[in-house]
């Protein structure tokens, strides 16, 4: 099988990735020409440039603080740590990321900051409910985020869609302010710039949440790539997606989860990820990355998990 079969879904999945990107800045600069003329278009393109070039500051310490995550000690668990450091040097990280627990009974993995200075966030009721090989394919599906310096290309989309939001509330108050000329004068309206005005906001969210279920394509790809196993990623999904809510609320209200509208979601769905996992897998490619990856991750055995679980408190956190 070519080199170029196998890395052709990645280099798709990252042009569709620039293009939507694209076609956000290019919808921000677009705002910038209708509200004050050619000249602020490409000041506004120029300032993404600058923001592609020098990268935005992605501080993850108030994240962290936000869901009262704390370091864990490689003492308490040092197979996990060595599948960090393991998962890291396979997907050429500069540094390991350091390694935080989240009290909570969630089933949750997240990752912050950048490929150098990064911290995955792993909740503890998913060390305690996922088998080892789907909690290091969901780990792997982490680490090809920072592979791929995601979390910066969504902090980007984030910002470009925030400052689209806030050109057209600026473009929608000015019409607002000069409607007594639009109905008591000759004053021409330029109504495709209002059509423009009213649309923008809602477009660009679009496109971000198309952005961030392309990157979650892509993460899962470079986890079947950093693993070699993608029947494990496709197992953790179907796994996570059985457990999510508790056992009351599937008895009292079977139907709640009405499925989302596919351009309303920022991920994909998970029917969606695991048929592409699965065929991947059918397909032999996964073969070839588990022999270019070196030995298999399950070789560093389980983890051992010795706290006590969280407790619930009045405030309806765990700790």
């Amino acid at each position: 099988m070519s080199l170029t079969r196998l890395l052709a879904p990645h280099w798709r999945n990252r042009l569709q990735s620039v293009l939507l990107l694209c076609a956000m800045g290019l919808i921000w600069a677009l705002l910038g020409w209708t509200l004050a003329g050619p000249q602020w278009m490409f000041i506004l393109l120029g300032a993404g440039l600058a923001s592609l070039l020098v990268g935005l500051p992605i501080s993850s310490r108030w994240i962290l603080a936000l869901y009262q995550a704390r370091p864990l000690p490689q003492s308490q668990a040092p197979e996990l740590h060595a599948l960090v450091a393991e998962l890291g040097r396979r997907a050429r990280l500069p540094r390991m990321p350091s390694l935080y627990v989240v009290p909570s009974r969630l089933l949750n993995a997240f990752t912050v900051g950048s490929r150098g200075d990064a911290a995955v966030a792993i909740t503890d009721g998913l060390l305690r409910t996922l088998p080892w090989r789907e909690l290091t394919a969901v780990l792997a599906h982490e680490m090809s985020h920072l592979r791929h310096n995601d979390m910066w290309v969504m902090a980007l989309a984030d910002l470009v869609s925030r400052m689209t939001h806030m050109l057209s509330l600026v473009g929608q108050l000015l019409l607002l302010v000069n409607l007594p000329l639009i109905l008591f004068t000759d004053l021409q309206v330029p109504w495709l710039a209002v059509l423009l005005l009213i649309l923008a906001p809602s477009v660009s969210a679009l496109l971000q949440l198309a952005l961030s279920r392309q990157r979650e394509y892509d993460a899962d790809l470079g986890a079947a790539r950093l693993t070699g196993d993608p029947q494990g990623l496709a197992s953790a999904l179907v796994h996570l997606e059985r457990l999510q809510g508790n056992w009351l609320t599937h008895v009292l209200l079977p139907g709640r989860q009405v499925p989302d509208p596919s351009l309303l979601r920022s991920h994909p769905p998970t029917e969606e990820r695991v048929r592409r996992l699965l065929e991947l897998a059918a397909s032999g490619e996964a073969a070839l990355w588990a022999d270019a990856a070196g030995a298999p991750l399950d070789a560093l055995g389980g983890l051992r998990v010795t706290k006590h679980p969280p407790r619930w408190r009045v405030l309806g956190t765990w700790y």
